[in-house]
């Protein structure tokens, strides 16, 4: 088996990482806003998040899971071969399997709008790809 370039994957990822928080706030901050404004004075969102820490946590959470997608994206070269359509697809897979289980969930269970978890959906199966892509593009063997 051959070896990784672990400098590359974690510099990669970390590159992927800051695209993903860059599309991150995009969707939360900007396309979500209004819904979160609307679902919190409905009383189906805390006005405040448990953790005072919950955005430096979420942009740490977010730099290292695209580390994680840029060791998956290496580790399949062998057998996908390099390139942005094997990142593609390792993005896509990884998304949709952290972002279609729970917030199917979400949107069947929650009193919130389905907007919502779509819109979360989005961020993660974008953002992964986005990662993974990003992680690819600096990537060397």
């Amino acid at each position: 088996m051959a070896a990784v370039n672990l400098k590359r994957i974690v510099v990669g990822g970390l590159l992927g990482g800051l695209a993903w928080n860059v599309w991150s706030i995009l969707v939360n901050a900007g396309l979500l806003a209004k819904l979160y404004q609307e679902e919190e004075a409905a009383g189906h969102l805390l006005p405040q998040a448990r953790y005072g820490f919950f955005m430096g946590f979420w942009i740490v959470s977010l730099l290292l899971l695209a580390i994680g997608l840029a060791w998956l994206y290496a580790a399949s070269r062998g057998t996908l071969g390099p390139g942005p359509l094997s990142a593609l697809k390792v993005g896509l897979v990884a998304g949709l399997i952290a972002g279609w289980p729970g917030n199917l969930a979400q949107a069947s269970w929650s009193p919130v709008s389905r907007w919502l978890p779509l819109g979360w959906m989005v961020d993660l199966v974008v953002g992964c790809v986005l990662a993974t892509v990003v992680a690819a593009w600096y990537y060397r063997d």
